[in-house]
C-alpha cells in the first residue's frame, strides 16, 4: 500500500492550494474530494474579488486550480472521506471503500455538515455508520435506515438492499430515480437516533421507525465526526498561525477554520498549511 507524504481532504481552493505547495516541495499528495460540481463555489456565477481572475465563475476558478494541481502531479481520489485515524507512525483515511495512508493530513473540509442529529454521535459505531460499503454486512437480514444527503446515497442504499438488508430510505425531495423501486421511501427533515447502547429507533419528523442501523450519508462529515479528538471552537477547527491543529501532523485550511469565508483566504491558508506539513515531515526524518 502506498503511503503518501500528505493526504489533503477537500478539493476546494484551500485543498488545491495545499496540494500545489506540497508538490512544489516534491512531496507526494493524494487529494480526497467529491466531484468539483458538488462544491458550493461551482455554482457561483461571478467572483469579483479574486485577484487575477476578475469576474470568473466559480466553476472556472475550480477547474483552473484543479488542472494546475493535476499537472503538478497531485493524485485525486474521487470519494467521500468517511473517517481518519492516527495510526502512530502515520494516518489512515477511509475514502469510500478504500483505505489510504499518509504521514500527515491537511483538512480542507469547507463548512458543510457541521450539525449532527441528536443521538448520532452517541451511537457512532453502535448502529450509526457513515459507510454502507464498509458496515453493510453487519446488518444483513436486519432493518436499516438510510438518510440520503449525498449524491451516491441511492447507490449505497441499493447495495444494502442487495446484500439482504430491509432498507428504509429518507430523503429531502422526491424519490431518487436511481433508488431500487423495492426500497421503501420517505421524506423527512428532522431526525433523532435512540437506543439503549445500540441503535433501536429512528425518529424522522416525529415518526418512529424500528431499525438496527442508521446510515447517515452526507457529502462531507463534520470535523469531529471525521477525526476523533480534533479541537473545535464554535464549530470551526482550532488552528494556530501555522494552520496546525491540536493533533500532531494534522493541519487545517480554508472555511473549516473560520471566517472570512473567502477564496483568497482559503488559498493562503492552504499554502501555509502545506508549508507547515512540509516542516513537520522534515523533522520526522
Amino acid at each position: 500500500m502506498t503511503t503518501y507524504d500528505c493526504i489533503v481532504i477537500g478539493g476546494g481552493p484551500a485543498g488545491l492550494s495545499a496540494a500545489l505547495t506540497l508538490r512544489a516541495r516534491n512531496l507526494s499528495v493524494a487529494v480526497v474530494a467529491n466531484d468539483p460540481k458538488e462544491n458550493p463555489l461551482w455554482k457561483s456565477e461571478r467572483v469579483a474579488n479574486y485577484p487575477g481572475m476578475e469576474n470568473a465563475t466559480g466553476a472556472q476558478i475550480l477547474t483552473a486550480m484543479r488542472a494546475q494541481a493535476e499537472a503538478c502531479g497531485a493524485e485525486f481520489v474521487p470519494a467521500r472521506a468517511l473517517s481518519a485515524m492516527d495510526m502512530g507512525e502515520g494516518f489512515s483515511v477511509l475514502a469510500g471503500s478504500d483505505v489510504l495512508m499518509a504521514r500527515s493530513l491537511i483538512l480542507a473540509l469547507g463548512v458543510a455538515a457541521r450539525v449532527t442529529f441528536p443521538g448520532e454521535a452517541e451511537h457512532l459505531g453502535a448502529g450509526v455508520s457513515y459507510c454502507a460499503t464498509c458496515d453493510g454486512m453487519l446488518y444483513r437480514g436486519k432493518t436499516v435506515a438510510v438518510i440520503g444527503q449525498a449524491h451516491d446515497a441511492p447507490e449505497e442504499a441499493n447495495a444494502l438492499f442487495d446484500i439482504g438488508c430491509d432498507v428504509i430510505y429518507f430523503g429531502l425531495g422526491g424519490r431518487p430515480q436511481a433508488l431500487n423501486p423495492a426500497i421503501k421511501f420517505h421524506t423527512a427533515k428532522k431526525y433523532q437516533v435512540t437506543g439503549a447502547g445500540a441503535v433501536e429507533t429512528l425518529l424522522a419528523d416525529g415518526q418512529s421507525y424500528s431499525v438496527s442501523g442508521v446510515f447517515v450519508l452526507r457529502e462531507t462529515l463534520s470535523p469531529a465526526g471525521l477525526l476523533p479528538g480534533l479541537a473545535l471552537e464554535n464549530g470551526f477547527i482550532q488552528v494556530d498561525r501555522a494552520m496546525a491543529t491540536n493533533l500532531p501532523g494534522v493541519f487545517a485550511a480554508g472555511d473549516c477554520t473560520g471566517r472570512p469565508l473567502q477564496i483568497a483566504k482559503a488559498v493562503g491558508d492552504g499554502n501555509v498549511a502545506a508549508l507547515s506539513a512540509a516542516e513537520f515531515l522534515a523533522r520526522k526524518k
